[in-house]
């Protein structure tokens, strides 16, 4: 079955930088976009309340992005928004559908049949980072498939690198690929979007990880920089091992290695200030307690300055 680039939108700036995003990328894989708009009914427990009701029913509407009931012109915030992209994104088939639903189990059902899906998040701005609200964490968390992660605002020039001029534009290269990875446990999946991500848009890929010593080197040993220099090194061989192979199954892709001491979503989150994608994974955990997204993954969410692509892998 044909896949497709799927965003979510509900009117709001973030959610329309998702949908100009979603299209970018679909022309970069030759896919068709599918814009899904989805409408929260007023639960039948709020429709009854004898106080509450016609005022619940507007804040209900609106707050599920909506503002209208379905007979009052449902359909037009993904039909409009179908056709201004088609507009600015000749070339790429567009399609919109609104859906009744919870938005977090719509979105993860929509998922499975998606190349990808994209969302957008909020910005706070300065270091207060960007909003990934309950709908986004529970999609990301419990999704099949990638799932992107757009802040508002987000124009296309800011995924260039600088002109001369010192502005961001179109007219030059995309900025790197960032890659987070753990080398203990280097997942196909998750390198493998990496890689290929970084292919289509014809840059180079920076994998990033972050490490710390054994607790038994770290804590009641006084400090021993030749040590230091030691586990470094080990840890860089390691990573070099782990990409050796996807240096060879996608050789015209330029590859950064770095591998730093100290927390690697901090280190993730620095590199992408020169990015044009942040790429890290999600395990599945198939448990009583849930799904989880990850310390690591659910920082670099709220603090990555570039878009960010969450890849759940086994």
């Amino acid at each position: 079955m044909l896949r497709t680039i799927t965003v979510g939108l509900d009117g709001s700036p973030e959610s329309r930088a998702a949908a100009e995003w979603a299209a970018r990328e679909a022309k970069l894989r030759d896919l068709p976009l599918k814009i899904v708009h989805i409408w929260e009914a007023v639960p039948e427990s709020m429709t009854q309340a004898p106080v509450l009701g016609g005022e619940t029913h507007q804040h209900w509407t609106e707050r599920s992005g909506m503002g209208v009931p379905p007979a009052e012109g449902w359909g037009r915030i993904p039909r409009d928004a179908a056709e201004g992209i088609s507009l600015c994104h000749p070339g790429v088939e567009v399609t919109s559908e609104h859906v009744a639903g919870r938005p977090g189990e719509v979105l993860a059902e929509v998922a499975k049949s998606a190349e990808l899906l994209v969302l957008g998040s909020r910005g706070l701005g300065g270091i207060g980072g960007f909003v990934v609200g309950s709908v986004g964490l529970s999609v990301v968390a419990h999704a099949e498939r990638p799932v992107v992660l757009v802040r508002a605002l987000e124009p296309a020039a800011d995924e260039h690198e600088m002109d001369s001029a010192g502005v961001p534009s179109a007219a030059m290269p995309l900025r790197p690929v960032v890659l987070g990875l753990d080398v203990e446990h280097p997942d196909g999946t998750l390198l493998e979007f990496a890689f290929d991500a970084a292919a289509r848009r014809a840059t180079s890929l920076n994998v990033v990880h972050g490490w710390f010593p054994p607790p038994y080197y770290a804590y009641g040993t006084p400090a021993n920089p030749a040590l230091h220099e030691a586990l470094a090194l080990s840890d860089s061989k390691a990573l070099a091992e782990a990409l050796r192979p996807w240096r060879q199954k996608f050789p015209d892709v330029e590859v950064v290695e770095t591998s730093r001491y100290g927390s690697a979503a901090v280190h993730v989150v620095d590199a992408s200030r020169e990015a044009s994608l942040v790429v890290v994974g999600r395990r599945i955990r198939r448990s009583p307690f849930g799904a989880h997204i990850g310390h690591i993954t659910h920082a670099v969410l709220h603090h990555s300055t570039a878009p960010v692509a969450v890849v759940p892998h086994g």
